[in-house]
């Protein structure tokens, strides 16, 4: 249960501990001029998103993970399947990381959040009004 809360905090932008407030300011990852624009609190729940200064820098070691088995996947099928000359492989893999690197700063945030905070049922359930 608590992947799937993982999974759907990440893939939806929702916050980690109601799962009903955005967490980055911008829906489409793809805007780069709000690419790491996030909301200072979740707007249901209260919760603040960046607990200490500097807070989203252990997101970078989350980002390197996700990075990394973007590198192994292709790897393994390469290594099976595909069977590209070395220099193909590390254009297309320079390509594909570059491409998707505002998915995967994102996600990192999102995973980094979830270590943190949990999901909680009774947050879901309840608004910032009534919680203060």
């Amino acid at each position: 249960m608590l992947i799937l809360n993982i999974l759907y905090s990440m893939i939806m932008n929702k916050c980690s501990r109601c799962h009903q407030g955005d967490v980055f300011v911008s829906k489409n990852p793809y805007n780069l001029s709000k690419m790491f624009d996030t909301h200072k609190t979740c707007s249901h729940c209260g919760l603040k998103y960046e607990k200490e200064p500097s807070f989203f820098y252990g997101a970078m070691y989350v980002s390197y993970a996700i990075s990394s088995g973007w590198f192994m996947i292709f790897y393994a099928l390469d290594s099976t399947v595909l069977h590209w000359e070395t220099l193909n492989f590390a254009l297309f893999i320079t390509g594909f990381i570059i491409a998707v690197s505002p998915l995967t700063l994102r996600w990192s945030r999102l995973i980094w959040l979830n270590f943190f905070y949990k999901f909680k049922k009774e947050y879901k359930d309840q608004t910032i009004n009534k919680l203060i």
